[in-house]
């Protein structure tokens, strides 16, 4: 809404003074329609899977008992939807978290709002399980706290982030839009 408002008012102020102002009303509309896609990415990134050179032997075999001790950590559920998706959904007192191996999102309970929180973890060795349960563990540990010292990189409609998702990540955006029965 800060980003969308002034530039929509200015376009309709524009319009209000000089009708002939309409290729800079429209330049102002389409700022406002711009500048929220752009941070909507930017939270979207945080769950975006690292890029990763060949894996190979002792890589692969680090991938593997990663993904056994994450397993260890989650439900039958939370595991197929990881699996599927690469995501680990956390229910918790703030909202339902999907955790990534570079942040999370939190989809805030009225299910509307998501934010988006940008966490390193600082070794760049660890395999991406490993990192995904470092990130669940300290969620887990404190979730307030989490969001607190995490870096907000997007805040904002659920609609925006589910179109900027890869598609194998929209069903755990879905998931966790759900609420607990």
């Amino acid at each position: 809404m800060a980003h969308t408002v002034p530039f929509l008012l200015a376009a309709g102020l524009l319009m209000a003074l000089q009708p002939l102002a309409l290729p800079v009303a429209l330049i102002s509309v389409a700022h406002a329609w711009v500048i929220p896609e752009l941070y909507a990415q930017r939270g979207a990134n945080v769950v975006r899977p690292r890029r990763r050179e060949g894996v190979g032997g002792d890589a692969a075999r680090a991938d593997r008992v990663a993904l056994g001790l994450l397993g260890d950590l989650l439900s039958h559920r939370a595991r197929e939807l990881h699996a599927a998706t690469g995501l680990v959904l956390e229910r918790g007192a703030l909202g339902a978290w999907l955790v990534g191996e570079r942040g999370a999102l939190l989809i805030r309970p009225g299910r509307r709002r998501v934010l988006c929180y940008c966490v390193r973890v600082n070794e760049p060795a660890l395999p991406p399980a490993d990192r995904i349960a470092h990130l669940l563990l300290a969620l887990r540990a404190d979730e307030a706290g989490f969001a607190t010292v995490a870096n907000l990189a997007f805040a904002g409609a659920r609609w925006r982030v589910r179109r900027r998702l890869d598609k194998r990540q929209r069903p755990a955006l879905r998931a966790a839009a759900v609420r607990r029965a």
